[in-house]
C-alpha cells in the first residue's frame, strides 16, 4: 500500500529548515534590528551600526525625555529587537522600571551610564543621580562610543572590525565639530556669554565653552518653574541688559516669553535668540536631524544671537539659517 507525504512538514523538519536558513551568508549578514530610545542615542548607535543595523528610534523631534512614557507600539518593538539601547542617568525617568523588566528577557543597555561619573555633573534634584545632557558636549558625547561598540559587537561579533572603524571616524568628526564650536562661541563678547533656556538642559555646554547657563526650570522638565524664579531671571535680564534668550524644541515656550514680556515692561528688550534643540533632535531626514546637525545648529545660533559674526548655515553649510 502506497502512503502519500504529508502536505505540510513535520516540527521536525520546519526546525531543521530553519537551522539550514541561519547557516546561509545571507541570513548570517542580516542586519541586527536595535531599539533605541531618544533620537541622540538612535544617532550613535546609526552612525557605529553602519549598514549592520536597523536602527528604531522611540523619540521623535520635539518629544521630551524626561515625561515619556512607552506606548504599547514601543513595548511591541522592544520585546522584539534584538537589544534595546537607552541614554540612562535618569534621563528617561518614567521607563526606567520597564527597562529593568525587560532586561531580564533580552539585551538592555543604557549607553551614557557608561561614562566616567568623575566627569559627569550633579543632578540638582536627586541625591546621587547626574545631569544626563551629556551629548551636549561633544568631548564627553564620545566617551558613550565603546560602549556602543560592545554592545553590538557581541550581538555580532562579525561585525567588530566594521563597528570600530565606523567609531573612530564618527569620534574623528566630533573632534572636528568640537574645535569648530569652540573657535564659533569664543567670539561671542564675554559679557554676553549667558544662556538662558527654558530647563537648566546646558550645564556641559557651559562646562565645555565657558558660559554662564540659566534655566528656568531644572535639569528635569517635570520640575516646576515658580513665579520667584521667574522674576529673579528678569532682574538678571535687565540689570546685566543681556540681550536674548532661548526657546527649545521639545519645552513649551510659555516661560521664555513670560521673561520677554517681564523686561520689556521694565523697559528692557529681549529677544528671543533662536529655538534650540535640547532633548530632542531636528526632524528625521534632515541635517538637524543628527547629532552633528543639531551641535551645529545650537553653537550657531547661540553665538549669532549673542553677538558673534559667524555664517548663519553653520560648520558645513548645511544649516537652513540659524535664527
Amino acid at each position: 500500500m502506497t502512503h502519500n507525504l504529508p502536505l505540510y512538514p513535520s516540527r521536525r523538519a520546519v526546525l531543521a529548515g530553519l537551522s539550514a536558513l541561519a547557516a546561509t551568508p545571507a541570513f548570517a549578514a542580516s542586519k541586527l534590528n536595535i531599539v533605541a530610545t531618544t533620537g541622540m542615542i538612535a544617532d550613535l548607535v546609526r552612525s557605529i551600526g553602519g549598514t549592520g543595523v536597523e536602527v528604531e528610534g522611540l523619540m521623535g523631534a520635539g518629544v521630551d525625555p524626561h515625561a515619556y512614557r512607552q506606548t504599547r507600539s514601543d513595548i511591541v518593538a522592544m520585546t522584539r529587537a534584538d537589544a534595546v539601547m537607552w541614554h540612562g542617568l535618569y534621563l528617561e525617568a518614567q521607563m526606567e522600571a520597564f527597562f529593568e523588566d525587560l532586561g531580564r528577557q533580552r539585551p538592555v543597555r543604557a549607553i551614557a551610564a557608561t561614562v566616567d561619573k568623575d566627569r559627569l555633573l550633579a543632578h540638582e534634584d536627586y541625591q546621587g543621580r547626574y545631569d544626563p545632557h551629556i551629548w551636549m558636549d561633544p568631548d564627553l558625547w564620545v566617551e558613550c562610543v565603546p560602549a556602543v561598540v560592545q554592545a553590538l559587537s557581541a550581538l555580532r561579533p562579525k561585525g567588530k572590525a566594521m563597528f570600530e572603524d565606523n567609531a573612530a571616524q564618527f569620534v574623528a568628526e566630533a573632534q572636528v565639530l568640537q574645535g569648530y564650536a569652540r573657535d564659533t562661541l569664543a567670539e561671542v563678547p564675554a559679557e554676553r556669554r549667558v544662556l538662558l533656556t527654558a530647563h537648566d538642559a546646558f550645564g556641559y555646554f557651559g562646562a565645555a565653552y565657558d558660559f554662564e547657563v540659566l534655566g528656568i526650570q531644572g535639569i528635569s522638565t517635570e520640575s516646576e518653574a515658580g513665579l520667584n524664579r521667574i522674576s529673579t531671571l528678569v532682574d538678571t535680564l535687565v540689570e546685566r541688559q543681556l540681550p536674548a534668550v532661548f526657546v527649545e524644541t521639545s519645552v513649551s515656550d510659555r516661560n521664555i516669553r513670560a521673561l520677554v514680556e517681564g523686561a520689556a515692561a521694565r523697559g528692557h528688550t529681549v529677544a528671543i535668540g533662536g529655538s534650540l534643540f535640547s532633548d530632542a533632535m531636528g526632524p528625521d531626514g534632515t541635517y538637524e536631524g543628527t547629532w552633528l546637525g543639531m551641535i551645529d545648529h545650537n553653537v550657531t545660533t547661540i553665538a549669532r544671537a549673542l553677538g558673534a559674526d559667524v555664517p548663519a548655515t553653520g560648520r558645513l553649510g548645511k544649516l537652513k539659517g540659524a535664527a
